[in-house]
């Protein structure tokens, strides 16, 4: 089904603030980033924290099933002030990585907290970390993509740290693959790190290009989801790398590579044709007999400059709606996983898949607001760092995509 723009909740026009027009995903966006914040850091999960799981009693959650709108489009709306906000804090959690450790990091303002996601014409039930437990009791749920599907999972375990701590249960090592149990339910939440969700090459000392082979799912997680019950598939920032593309084993273009006789294909080719690749083979798994669920683009906030020469984002509160649009680059990323994700879901209901959009993509483009920015680090520390617009201090706005993710899961 083609897409056309006005089905979409926002244009891509040049946005009504200072946001440098096409520098959000340029070629070279978030490569010292990615060494700071993807790669160098692996600490996520190994904070201190309890030995064993433990329960701890709130008086004030409803051990009834809150009921759920089901006409209720989430993806539109405005967020207005919730003085109840924040639901956890950086004192009551372990699981915030440094880097999204805005509070700890001396973030002087506290309003940035004290907002929630309205919906145009009805209300998104809050988080309820008993409910979700019980909704999910023996399932198995999976967060794959980049280190925003880990801020999506960090932030689901803060949520429900409110009642429960986990126990790590996972066979391997790497901190970018782990595993979760919460004993009381029986649930299990996975990491998979795939941040191009097909296989890939990382530069080597000769070239800075990354090898994408475009057809050919990652088998970091797609030989590991066959018995899982939810799957959150997530990606986009790290298809601005200057890559090659192969399909079929050949070499078919890149993007910004700057080589002799290979065409430039884009970002937009590459970002494409990998998630069209990845839930293919999600629908072609014989035993899979799960929920695939989309969590949309999340848009970064950088103004007055790039990334990498004093851009930053020092805004203090939400945008309303009619303050902004997506740049024209972000918003083909988002077209794009829209439009192949319903290709992808008319192919999964044939064989009785079910296919869930979490579409968080306008009410994160309205809080500029939320990123760490130079909050990720002591003041004091002698590191080389850049201001970080593009994860989400924890807690705050990114709490959300698990509201979003409740009102799903009870649809």
């Amino acid at each position: 089904m083609k897409l056309h723009t006005k089905q979409l909740p926002f244009g891509w026009l040049t946005n009504l603030q200072t946001i440098p027009k096409l520098l959000l995903l340029s070629a070279t966006l978030l490569l010292p980033l990615t060494f700071i914040f993807f790669c160098s850091n692996k600490s996520f999960l190994l904070l201190p924290y309890p030995s064993s799981s433990r329960i701890i009693s709130d008086s004030n959650t409803s051990s009834s099933i809150l009921e759920i709108d089901r006409e209720c489009d989430i993806s539109r709306g405005e967020w207005v002030q919730d003085s109840d906000a924040p639901y956890y804090t950086n004192m009551t959690c372990w699981t915030i990585q440094e880097h999204q450790n805005c509070i700890k990091y001396g973030r002087p303002d506290m309003g940035f907290l004290k907002w929630k996601w309205r919906p145009n014409g009805c209300e998104l039930v809050h988080f309820d970390p008993t409910q979700f437990l019980e909704v999910v009791r023996g399932k198995s749920l999976a967060f794959v993509g980049d280190s925003l599907a880990r801020n999506q999972m960090q932030s689901l375990m803060c949520l429900l740290s409110k009642v429960e701590y986990p126990k790590d249960i996972s066979n391997a090592t790497d901190e970018n693959f782990k595993r979760m149990l919460y004993s009381s339910c029986n649930f299990t939440i996975s990491i998979f790190w795939s941040p191009f969700l097909v296989k890939s090459e990382d530069p080597n000392d000769q070239t800075t290009l990354w090898t994408l082979y475009l057809d050919e799912p990652d088998e970091a997680w797609s030989t590991k989801i066959d018995d899982l019950d939810y799957i959150i598939i997530s990606d986009g920032n790290w298809f601005s790398r200057p890559s090659m593309f192969y399909e079929n084993k050949k070499l078919v273009g890149c993007h910004f590579c700057q080589v002799p006789n290979v065409t430039d294909l884009t970002l937009h080719y590459s970002h494409r044709v990998a998630f069209r690749t990845a839930l293919k083979a999600i629908n072609r798994l014989p035993n899979f007999k799960g929920m695939v669920m989309l969590r949309t683009l999340s848009p970064s906030h950088f103004e007055n400059g790039e990334w990498n020469n004093g851009g930053n984002c020092v805004r203090t509160k939400p945008f309303r709606g009619n303050e902004t649009k997506m740049e024209e680059m972000e918003f083909k990323l988002y077209r794009a996983q829209v439009e192949e994700f319903e290709k992808a879901k008319t192919e999964g209901l044939k064989r009785g898949l079910e296919f869930r959009m979490m579409d968080t993509t306008q009410a994160m483009l309205l809080r500029p607001d939320g990123h760490p920015s130079r909050y990720g680090h002591r003041a004091h520390e002698n590191v080389t760092l850049y201001n970080d617009c593009v994860h989400w201090c924890l807690p705050g706005p990114v709490d959300v995509w698990n509201d979003f993710l409740f009102h799903v899961l009870r649809l």
